[in-house]
């Protein structure tokens, strides 16, 4: 169970269920529904579709204009049929011009409807072996595919643009919302599921955990109590551990345990981040970890690189897509949720972003840091403090803030897990970091555990720690008070009150380059939810929507991209045979989890997991302040015992996968094994495509940079020969420089952060492709869909392709290329393919074209 983040609109209708219908996330009667679901195209949202901001962003944002009771906007147009005498030609001089328009438009869209119906009756009479599919399902996919592409643009000068052009035309960004693509539709379906399910007024679940998840949601819903108690709950809070020098008194000589309240009982991660889990040496068994943490802005690179933020300018044109985190993700967000605000202005299509703001200065860092301050300073003072003395103090938090990010490692160079795994014991510990009583805390953190000096802890970046240490020394501790309390304040006021959201509405302007939300508030509160009691969510949701034969069905694909990468494996003229048969073992003890844990359908051991954690219905902020306290207690409940193998790190309703290097492991959750990524009626030449390059990226995984580090078993250790391993290094030196050519308003891409994931792209790509040509070996040529013109070998890479179709706002792409060890989602499709000579022999595209530059970069 993962208790703690990991470093982690359009209309949907739902069918087969009592009628639903969102448009703009506001509810409309179920007549609205009827016989739109058949016609809903797969144009939608994984992530690096990030959850921006992690919790904060999933808390924020709880206000729809209309309170979603109606939708905002203008009435609808009344439609109806004139009454009266009168000949037919002065019924129709009558009518309008634009009536005239509008049925000389509907006559020609019958009659082009009609001749194309007629072309492929014949096309399939003519054929006598029928090797076209016309069935329901392959007429709507082929209607959704090619309304996603630009037929216009020459796929070997731009592939991206040739799938995903006409995608991009037909989705302009949502209100609020700073990237949008098909995880993010997914997730939006996925959601409206959830809120029916909670919200179904015969909800009698036999499951407490269950019952649970209905008060937690219900709690987060009750916005008037909410407005009622204003910021008194955390000011409460604030008093109850010693003050906060910017609103009142405070205890100057209780820094260790002002510290250990934030970050032990509260689980906020001032200077540092403590965690239970697998030792990486010995994945078998748990330790404590410490890591570097504490900045509240995305990135480093906010506080200090100002010229890659003043390059963020708002120019015309579209935005290109784009840890100790969880650098094994699919995506990196995984549903794509991120901070909305309440402020309401119009949509802007992505071209249009830049045409409206193009004016302005640009985001420089004394922009994204005097938006901060201003937030920090409104806080500050919505919670007592007096304006003027507020400012001067948070000045100083954010001067002390930007003294950390100086000393913070940048993830590229982070990726060596070897180098930065350090283990040692408390005593050591203390040597290394004196500012910190480091037994005295954990013994807090980790209560009731009893632990001495000698317990191991593992520290990664030991360096930092002893930098940290030292700026604790030489600070004053009236603003390491300020500090500490401000990391508390910003990780609860996002369940406070409207003032609190729409000072953190403001802020969201300037980094992401978004205002207007209106996101309704079921649908932050189902995210909440989901971050707070997801399996317990998540046994709803399976029990509601999962076909459990698609979990046999993936579990096969899975078997088969194993095998066709194995059979990669001995083709390698780079690696001698050692280090090879280790591969191989390696790749076979892959231990793959798909749909969902088991336990989440048992009452009894699904209760288990969550005893002891208390919910009401009647106070959000203290349900929240409970699971904060309730995860601290479960993580230290971890230390003692060993790994569960079986435990996941993301919630089965999650759009998105992963591979965990200590467990050798890939899980699939069910919230991605649905279209257009698989469905049971569409060709195999697109499930290949979609959910068999998730599953070969997660496997590739294994074998990427850091993934090539740890052994069958999980255990971090070198396993490889020297020789190999310098093969190794000089083929992903080629992708490293290849990425780092790619621009996104002309800023370069880190090829260094996103090698990984690069890596796993371009190997998961070539193990499914190898799997579907094997699959087409035993059960023959598939049926070709209709009006695409293409041959099943040329869908499987536009099905790859259109998978990652998205917009976003200039602010966003920064934001991704600072943040993300994902490439943009345009350059995972153009820097895939151009490395893969299948792609090339398909399309015909000739030497020197952008997609087949002569030079492929390729590990796997």
């Amino acid at each position: 169970m993962c208790w703690e983040s990991a470093k982690t609109r359009h209309r949907v209708c739902l069918d087969d269920r009592p009628s639903l219908c969102l448009v703009g996330g506001c509810q409309h009667p179920p007549l609205a529904c009827q016989g739109w679901w058949r016609g809903m195209h797969w144009s939608h949202h994984l992530s690096s579709h990030a959850r921006h901001w992690g919790a904060a962003g999933r808390e924020g944002g709880r206000r729809c204009s209309a309170r979603h009771g109606a939708m905002a906007g203008p009435a609808p147009a009344q439609v109806g049929f004139r009454k009266g005498p009168g000949t037919l030609l002065s019924r129709l001089a009558s009518r309008s011009q634009l009536e005239l328009v509008l049925c000389a438009v509907a006559v020609s869209l019958a009659l082009l409807l009609s001749v194309a119906v007629v072309t492929l009756a014949i096309q399939y009479r003519r054929d006598p072996s029928h090797s076209t599919c016309l069935t329901d399902a392959c007429v709507r996919v082929a209607s959704k595919i090619l309304e996603a592409l630009d037929t216009e643009m020459d796929p070997c000068q731009d592939f991206y643009q040739y799938s995903c052009g006409g995608w991009i035309k037909r989705n302009p960004l949502p209100n609020g919302r700073s990237k949008w693509s098909t995880f993010n539709s997914i997730w939006d379906q996925n959601q409206a599921i959830m809120k029916h399910l909670l919200e179904n007024a015969t909800f009698n679940s036999s499951s407490e955990a269950e019952r649970k998840t209905q008060r937690y949601y219900l709690s987060c819903l009750k916005e008037q109590r909410i407005e009622e108690l204003g910021s008194q709950p955390l000011m409460e809070l604030i008093d109850k551990i010693g003050g906060w020098n910017i609103t009142g008194s405070w205890n100057q000589t209780s820094f260790m345990e002002v510290l250990k309240s934030v970050s032990g009982t509260y689980r906020a991660t001032p200077f540092f981040t403590v965690y239970v889990g697998a030792d990486s040496k010995s994945s078998n068994s748990n330790i404590i970890q410490v890591d570097q943490s504490g900045l509240f802005l995305p990135s480093r690179d906010y506080y200090l690189n100002k010229t890659a933020n003043e390059r963020v300018r708002l120019g015309a044109g579209h935005a290109a897509n784009s840890n100790r985190g969880n650098p094994w993700q699919w995506g990196a967000s995984s549903t794509g949720t991120q901070l909305a605000s309440p402020s309401c202005r119009l949509a802007a299509h992505p071209r249009e972003v830049g045409a409206m703001i193009s004016t302005e200065a640009g985001l420089g860092v004394p922009q994204v840091l005097a938006a901060y301050l201003d937030y920090m300073v409104e806080l500050g003072t919505l919670l007592g403090g007096t304006p003027e003395p507020t400012r001067l103090q948070m000045q100083q938090v954010l001067d002390f803030e930007t003294q950390l990010a100086n000393i913070t490692v940048p993830q590229a160079e982070r990726r060596d897990d070897e180098k930065i795994y350090h283990k040692m014991s408390i005593a050591e510990l203390q040597l290394l970091a004196p500012a910190i009583d480091w037994l005295d805390y954990l013994s807090y953190a980790l209560a009731p555990l009893e632990l001495a000096d000698t317990e191991p802890v593992v520290v990664y970046g030991d360096t930092y720690l002893q930098q940290v240490s030292d700026l604790i020394n030489d600070t004053d501790r009236s603003i390491l008070n300020n500090y500490l309390i401000w990391n508390l304040v910003q990780k609860t006021a996002s369940s406070l009150d409207q003032r609190f959201e729409t000072a953190q509405e403001r802020l969201l302007e300037t980094l992401y380059g978004t205002r207007k939300s209106c996101t309704p508030r079921w649908q932050t509160c189902i995210s909440n939810t989901d971050d707070t009691l997801g399996f317990a969510l998540g046994s709803l949701f399976v029990k509601a929507t999962f076909d459990r034969d698609s979990k046999a069905i993936a579990e096969e694909m899975i078997s088969e991209i194993r095998a066709a990468f194995e059979v990669s494996l001995d083709q390698l003229d780079w690696m001698d045979e050692k280090t090879r048969q280790a591969a191989k073992e390696k790749a076979d003890a892959i231990y793959d989890m798909i749909g969902f844990p088991d336990f989440i359908l048992d009452n009894k051991e699904l209760d288990d997991v969550y005893d002891g954690y208390e919910v009401s219905e009647d106070s959000f902020f203290q349900n929240m302040l409970n699971f904060y306290n309730f995860s601290a207690k479960v993580m230290a409940d971890q230390l003692r015992k060993p790994p569960n193998r079986d435990q996941w790190s993301m919630t089965p309703q999650t759009v998105n996968a992963y591979y965990l290097p200590t467990k050798n492991g890939i899980v699939f959750p069910a919230g991605i094994l649905q279209a257009p990524f698989y469905a049971r009626n569409h060709p195999k030449a697109l499930n290949f495509g979609g959910i068999g390059v998730v599953m070969g990226h997660e496997l590739t995984h294994a074998f990427d940079d850091q993934g090539r580090e740890y052994d069958k078993e999980g255990n971090l250790r070198p396993w490889w020969q020297n020789s190999s391993l310098e093969a190794f290094k000089n083929r992903t030196a080629c992708m490293t420089e290849q990425y780092g050519r790619y621009t996104v308003h002309s800023e370069k891409v880190n090829g260094r952060q996103t090698l990984g994931e690069n890596i796993a792209d371009n190997g998961g790509l070539k193990a499914a492709y190898n799997a579907y040509k094997s699959w087409l070996q035993k059960n023959g040529e598939e049926k070709r869909l209709p009006a695409l013109g293409l041959t099943n070998h040329q869908l499987f890479f536009v099905g790859f392709a259109q998978v990652w179709c998205s917009v976003r706002t200039p602010e966003s792409s920064h934001e991704g290329l600072v943040t993300d060890p994902h490439s943009p989602d345009k350059y995972r499709v153009i820097g895939t393919l151009s490395n893969s000579r299948d792609f090339v022999e398909h399309f015909g595209c000739p030497l020197g074209s952008p997609m087949n530059p002569g030079k492929h970069c390729e590990v796997w």
